[in-house]
């Protein structure tokens, strides 16, 4: 089966509510659409995350982030300039438009533009945010090969999406944004002087 093939059927099963595991610009992520509520359960379910745990979600422009939650003009710099790349920042969210279950119950959404053409793509064609966590059960080890995936979740999951990630294993900076100063979560990739 081709690439353009493997791409058109993983938009597919997204489209029909699907779960997927797909290559990004850190790691191995699993996700689907943001707007179904039952996959992102069957989601939270499937990888043993905590209710009250929220998702990191993944965009392909600004202009789609800024639907989703508050940029304002400092949050909205930085994401200029490390955007598309491995920073996740922490945003207070339109909560109307992002489920609970995708939140956590919170009132703040992870959010990133990753630097890899495939979690892109996706986003671009089924025209929503996807959730981008690890590819992994809730604890477990970061997949950033194809080889590190679990293969029980590979049996769990609607398709899996091969591909090249960023070799380097490092995780995305994790920033929070809605408190000041700003707070580093997760020292990844991408330094930011606070």
């Amino acid at each position: 089966m081709d690439k353009k093939i493997n791409f058109e059927k993983a938009v597919e099963i997204l489209n029909d509510g699907g779960i997927i595991i797909f290559p990004t610009d850190t790691a191995y992520g699993v996700g689907c659409r943001i707007d179904d509520g039952k996959a992102v359960v069957k989601l939270n379910k499937m990888l043993k995350r905590p209710k009250d745990m929220a998702s990191p979600v993944l965009f392909d422009t600004i202009e789609r982030v800024e639907q989703y939650v508050e940029l304002d003009s400092k949050t909205s710099d930085v994401a200029n300039k490390y955007w598309p790349g491995a920073l996740t920042l922490i945003l207070r969210c339109n909560k109307v438009k992002v489920l609970r279950s995708v939140r956590g119950g919170r009132e703040t959404l992870g959010v990133r533009i990753p630097n890899h053409e495939t979690p892109l793509e996706l986003i671009k064609h089924v025209d929503k945010p996807i959730i981008g966590t690890s590819a992994n059960f809730h604890g477990g080890k970061t997949p950033y090969l194809f080889s590190d995936l679990d293969k029980r979740l590979i049996k769990l999951v609607d398709y899996v999406l091969e591909g090249k990630t960023n070799e380097r294993m490092i995780a995305s900076t994790v920033v929070d944004c809605t408190v000041i100063p700003w707070k580093i979560i997760r020292q990844g990739e991408i330094s930011l002087d606070l």
